[in-house]
């Protein structure tokens, strides 16, 4: 059964995007630690980073850096922390969160947006790219 990432990828369900390209998708997390959390995800779908080919870890690991990057150029925020968890969606994907202070990446305390906002957040990131 496809997982939900696989769902957003093929536009089955929608999400606040900030970039794709052939083989990556960087949108919005729904539920953010911070402003302008985002997962990066391979298109292909693979559950645990560690099964993924050496192509395609290194290429994902090239997109977050760049989406990283327009983060912290977008997010008025320390710095970005980076975390691969993997429990909650049997898809690879990997948090990028703007930090203000390590409460940020505990996953305990979260952010509500509106849809115009998180709009925003995704169009200011992907501006930045």
């Amino acid at each position: 059964m496809p997982s939900i990432f696989t769902k957003i990828i093929k536009g089955e369900i929608p999400c606040y995007k900030i970039t794709e390209d052939e083989n990556f998708l960087a949108f919005l997390d729904i539920n953010p630690n911070s402003e302008g959390h985002t997962l990066c995800i391979p298109k292909k779908e693979v559950d645990k980073i560690w099964e993924l080919d050496e192509a395609t870890y290194l290429g994902l690991m090239a997109f977050a850096r760049k989406v990283a990057h327009a983060i912290e150029a977008a997010i008025d925020c320390k710095r970005v922390g980076m975390t691969v968890i993997g429990l909650e969606v049997p898809h690879v994907h990997i948090h990028l969160i703007p930090l203000h202070s390590m409460k940020d990446v505990t996953f305990q305390q979260k952010c509500t947006f509106s849809e115009e906002e998180f709009e925003r957040i995704a169009k200011n990131i992907g501006s930045k790219i």
